[in-house]
């Protein structure tokens, strides 16, 4: 994991600068920030407490179970839990988000772009097979977050993957598919993010919608989730040393490789297979009824 020190995301930027709910625009914080010597530094504001996870906590370990698959219907019946840490999320300080280490502040949006996935499935009755099935639920819902109008887009792509170089969120975001990384059953804490994202790669490269090898057939299949965002591995390990006969996929593979036993690890390294990449099943990731 990267060193942990405090960041002024754009996300915060764009809050204290009242950018307009329509997004905000490209470019360095930095540059966003330059020019007004009367806005104090973010960086100086003293360490304020984390949000407290324990409604999200509640949520999790009442409706998700060891498979990492919701129970939506209950979810729906009962939503208070959900919407009480929703409300606290929207009410965040910026100032109090930027106070924290980079550990807590990608905790933090971690659990609100599941937070926010949870509650636009329950939002539909009947409840869609799909997410793919809810119109806008990735580039036009918005959700407040900070004070912001925000959506699950620009959390993930704007913000999580812009300004922090940590590919294992992919390990950590679920997007409410049967191939998405099993949702974990707790919320991510900065104390406990590295233990956390080290378990979220090991359970999903040990399940089937993470990782295929079959020795026989000469074949090693990964999940497309490898294949959508390989730039986010390749900015984290730009030197990695080249897989035999897979040189694109290096970083992506040598990721992989640290999760599996030695023997998987020795053959993904070696490059002697075939490979390519798992279908993407988007059927919802409930609990059969």
């Amino acid at each position: 994991m990267v060193p942990v020190r405090s960041r002024t995301p754009l996300l915060l930027v764009c809050g204290l600068m009242l950018i307009t709910a329509t997004g905000c625009g490209r470019g360095p914080a930095t540059t966003l920030m330059a020019g007004d010597a009367s806005r104090p530094s973010l960086a100086a504001v003293a360490p304020q407490p984390p949000l407290d996870p324990a409604p999200f906590n509640a949520v999790l370990q009442n409706v998700v179970d060891g498979r990492g698959l919701v129970d939506y219907a209950a979810l729906q019946r009962d939503p208070a839990q959900l919407d009480r840490y929703i409300r606290a999320l929207g009410a965040l300080a910026p100032e109090r988000f930027a106070s924290w280490s980079e550990a807590e502040q990608i905790a933090l949006l971690i659990n609100a772009y599941n937070a926010f996935t949870l509650r636009a499935i329950i939002d539909n009755d009947p409840i869609r097979p799909s997410i793919k099935a809810i119109p806008g639920v990735w580039k036009f819902r918005r959700h407040q977050l900070m004070g912001r109008g925000l959506t699950l887009d620009a959390i993930e792509h704007e913000i999580l993957r812009r300004e922090y170089n940590e590919p294992r969120i992919h390990a950590a975001l679920v997007c409410a598919a049967i191939s998405c990384p099993p949702l974990r059953r707790e919320a991510f804490t900065g104390p406990a993010l590295d233990r956390q994202l080290e378990d979220q790669a090991t359970l999903w490269l040990a399940s089937p919608v993470g990782l295929k090898i079959d020795r026989a057939a000469g074949t090693v299949q990964i999940s497309q989730i490898f294949q959508w965002f390989a730039e986010d591995w390749q900015r984290a390990d730009p030197t990695a040393a080249a897989v035999p006969g897979h040189q694109k996929q290096s970083a992506v593979l040598r990721f992989v490789s640290r999760y599996l036993p030695a023997q998987e690890s020795a053959l993904i390294l070696g490059g002697d297979y075939r490979f390519s990449y798992l279908p993407y099943n988007w059927d919802l990731n409930r609990q059969s009824p």
